[in-house]
C-alpha cells in the first residue's frame, strides 16, 4: 500500500474504495472469540468453498467480521443486505442457505426463534437483543473485517484524525469536553478535562496510553472492541495524542486476549505502512508511534499506576496520588489514560460533533455505555445503550428476564467490586450519578443477573474472594481488612455465624473503603455493603441457621419421603459418599452423617421423592 502523504490522499483511497465493484450480497460471518469457540472458521471455510465450487464469486462476498455480541448463539451470519440473521450456524447449512439467496428467500428452519414469543424473526434488526439497543461504538463491529485497514477507511475511517488535525490541539480538547464523555473504565472521570491537564503539564515528552487489561470476570467489552474494529482505538489514540502533545503512546492489553492482541497488531502495521502512525502522519509533521504490551493478568494492573509499574518492568502496585498521572505517569513524564471504549468513542466526537454526541444519555453521563450482560437471563452477551437506560429496560427488553419459571432478585453491576441492586430498584437509570447513590458503580460494564435461586451472603463471600485475592498486599485496610471480612463471611454461610458478625462486617467493610489506597480496595468491599443494605433479612437467616436461597450446604439438609420413594435406587447409585441406604423395592433413608449435600440424589429421583430444606 503506497504511503499517503496529504489528507487528500486519504480521501481519495476511501473514494476508490467505495466505488470499487464488489458483489452484491455479503455473508457476514461473525469472527469473535465466542463464535470462533463454537465452529465460526469452518462456517467460514465451508461458506468460501461452497461459493467458489459453485461459481458464485461474482453473487457473493464472504467475510469474517468482528463480534456482534450475541455470543450465545454463536457462529452468527448475517446476510446483508436483506439483513437475515442466522444463529448457531453450521457448516452442514451452507449447502441450503446457498440455495435460498439464490431464490432470495430465507431459510426458515435456521432462523432466530425469540425465547420469550417463541415466534422465528428472520432480520437481524427485528431481534430484541438488538432492536432495543443503540450501537455507536459497535456499530462497525458485524459489518467490516478487522483485519483490513481498507474495510475500516470505507466507511469514514481515519476522517476524524483528519479533521482534527486541522484543528488546534486546544479545539480538540475543548470538544471533548463539549461532548462531556467521561472515562468508560468506572471512575467516570472527565476525558476532556484529564486531556487538558496533560497539555498543560510541564514536560520535554508525553504518552498516551490505552488501559485494555479488562480483568472483571464475564466481562469482554474491551477486548471484542479490539477484535472487531482496533482501528476505531487507533485513531482515538492519535488523535488524543495530537491534543496533548504526546508522540508515543501504548496499548496495555491482557495476554489473555490472543485474537485481540493479533487484530491489534495487524493494524498498527497496517496504519504505519498508509502513514497514518509513525513521523510526519498524513505530511502534517505530527509523529506517534504506538506499542502493544501484553499485561501478565494481575487483575490489579487495571489500576492505571499499577499498569504504569508494570510497562516500566516493575511489580504491577498502585502508588499514592497526587502526583497523577497527567502530571507524572510513564516514565515519570506526564501521561493520558483511558480505557478502550472511551478511545473508540474519540472518533465519533471528533467526526460527528460534540452535540451529536450529547443528544444521547443523560446531562450528566452523555453518550453510549457498553454492557457485558451474564447471568441468569435469557439473552446474554454484549449489550450497548444510551446512559439513562433502566436497568428493566436493559434486563428485561433487551436480555428478556430470568429463564421461564425463575424470578428475578438482583443485579450485580460494576464488576467483582461492584453492586448488588434489588428488584426495586429496576426503574433506576444506568447513569454514574445513579449508581454511586444505590451503592453500586459502572466499573467497565459487567452485568451479572441474579434469579431467586442465587444465596446473596454466598454471592457477597464469592466476589470478596476474588478481589482479596487479587488484592496486591501493599496496604493494611485491604490486605488485613478484606481478609477479616471473608472470614466473617465464611463464618456465616458455614452456619457458625454470631450476633455481632453483621455490624462488625459493616464497620471493616467501611474501614476498607475509606482507607485503601487505591480503587481496588475501596471498592471491594461494594458486594457487601449492597448485600447488607438491601439483603439484611438473609443474613439475619444465615445466623439462625438457615439458607432461604438453599445454597449453602452446611445450612440446607436432604431427605427422602417414605410414602414417595419406590426404591428404584437410583438415588444410591448417584450418591458418591454412600450416604444412602435402603432394599431393593422399599422407601431408602439418608444417612445424615455421611450426606456432603452435594444434591446428586435429588437430580436422579425420578419421583421427587428427596427434597431440600
Amino acid at each position: 500500500m503506497p504511503r499517503l502523504k496529504a489528507p487528500e490522499a486519504l480521501l481519495e483511497l476511501r473514494e476508490r474504495i467505495r466505488t470499487e465493484p464488489v458483489p452484491p450480497v455479503t455473508i457476514a460471518v461473525c469472527g469473535g472469540t465466542g463464535c470462533r469457540a463454537f465452529g465460526a472458521e469452518e462456517v467460514l471455510s465451508a461458506l468460501r468453498g461452497e461459493v467458489e465450487r459453485r461459481g458464485l464469486a461474482g453473487e457473493f462476498r464472504v467475510k469474517m467480521t468482528g463480534c456482534h455480541g450475541f455470543c450465545e448463539h454463536g457462529p452468527i451470519v448475517v446476510v446483508r443486505p436483506t439483513g437475515h440473521f442466522y444463529p448457531g450456524l453450521r457448516p452442514g447449512d451452507v449447502p441450503r442457505l446457498l440455495d435460498s439467496l439464490r431464490r432470495d428467500e430465507p431459510v426458515e428452519e435456521l432462523l432466530y426463534v425469540d425465547p420469550v414469543s417463541g415466534q422465528r424473526i428472520a432480520k437481524e434488526d427485528e431481534v430484541p437483543f438488538y432492536r432495543n439497543q443503540h450501537r455507536v461504538v459497535l456499530a462497525a463491529n458485524g459489518h467490516i473485517d478487522p483485519t483490513s485497514i481498507h474495510d475500516y477507511i470505507g466507511i469514514g475511517g481515519y476522517s476524524a484524525l483528519v479533521k482534527a488535525l486541522s484543528m488546534t490541539p486546544e479545539e480538540v480538547i475543548e470538544e471533548v469536553k463539549r461532548s462531556g464523555l467521561r472515562g468508560r473504565g468506572g471512575a467516570g472521570f472527565p476525558t476532556g478535562l484529564k486531556w487538558e491537564f496533560c497539555r498543560r503539564a510541564k514536560g520535554p515528552k508525553k504518552y498516551v496510553v490505552c488501559n485494555a487489561d479488562e480483568g472483571d470476570p464475564g466481562a469482554y467489552m474491551d477486548r471484542s472492541v479490539l477484535e472487531g474494529n482496533p482501528h476505531s482505538v487507533i485513531e482515538g489514540m492519535l488523535i488524543g495524542a495530537y491534543a496533548v502533545g504526546a508522540d508515543e503512546g501504548y496499548v496495555y492489553v491482557r495476554a489473555e486476549y490472543p485474537l485481540a492482541v493479533r487484530h491489534l497488531r495487524i493494524a498498527i502495521s497496517q496504519a504505519e505502512e498508509l502513514g497514518l502512525l509513525g513521523e510526519d502522519i498524513l505530511g502534517t509533521g505530527f509523529a506517534f508511534r504506538l506499542h502493544v504490551f501484553e499485561g501478565a493478568g494481575a487483575f490489579v494492573c487495571g489500576e492505571e499506576t499499577a499498569l504504569i509499574a508494570s510497562i516500566e518492568g516493575r511489580r504491577g502496585q498502585p502508588r499514592p496520588r497526587p502526583p497523577y498521572p497527567v502530571e507524572a505517569g510513564l516514565f515519570g513524564r506526564p501521561t493520558v489514560i483511558n480505557n478502550v471504549e472511551t478511545w473508540a468513542n474519540i472518533p465519533h466526537i471528533i467526526g460527528k460533533g460534540a452535540e451529536r454526541f450529547r443528544s444521547l444519555g443523560t446531562e450528566t453521563s452523555p453518550g453510549t455505555k457498553i454492557f457485558s450482560l451474564t447471568g441468569q437471563v435469557r439473552n446474554t452477551g454484549l449489550v450497548e445503550v444510551p446512559m439513562g437506560t433502566t436497568l428493566r429496560d436493559l434486563i428485561f427488553g433487551i436480555g428478556g428476564g430470568p429463564p421461564e419459571g425463575k424470578g428475578f432478585k438482583a443485579v450485580q453491576i460494576g464488576g467483582p467490586s461492584g453492586g448488588c441492586l434489588p428488584e426495586e430498584l429496576l426503574d433506576l437509570p444506568i447513569d454514574y450519578e445513579s449508581l454511586t447513590e444505590a451503592g453500586a458503580m459502572m466499573g467497565s460494564g459487567g452485568m451479572v443477573v441474579l434469579d431467586e435461586g442465587t444465596c446473596m451472603v454466598e454471592l457477597a463471600r464469592f466476589f470478596l474472594e476474588f478481589t482479596q485475592a487479587e488484592s496486591c498486599g501493599q496496604c493494611p485496610p485491604c490486605r488485613i481488612g478484606t481478609k477479616r471480612m471473608l472470614e466473617i463471611l465464611g463464618r456465616i454461610t458455614q452456619g457458625q455465624g454470631r450476633p455481632e458478625d453483621l455490624e462488625l462486617l459493616e464497620e471493616l467493610a467501611w474501614g476498607v473503603k475509606e482507607a485503601s489506597l487505591c480503587g481496588l480496595g475501596r471498592t471491594a468491599p461494594n458486594p457487601v455493603l449492597t448485600t447488607l443494605r438491601y439483603f439484611r433479612a438473609e443474613y439475619e437467616a444465615h445466623l439462625s441457621g438457615r439458607c432461604p436461597a438453599g445454597v449453602c450446604r452446611a445450612l440446607i439438609a436432604y431427605s427422602i419421603d417414605p410414602e414417595v420413594c419406590v426404591g428404584c435406587g437410583l438415588c444410591a447409585e448417584a450418591c458418591p459418599r454412600g450416604a444412602i441406604v435402603g432394599e431393593k423395592g422399599k422407601p431408602h433413608r439418608i444417612t445424615v452423617e455421611l450426606c456432603i449435600r452435594c444434591g446428586a440424589c435429588a437430580e436422579a429421583c425420578p419421583k421427587g421423592a428427596i427434597t431440600k430444606r
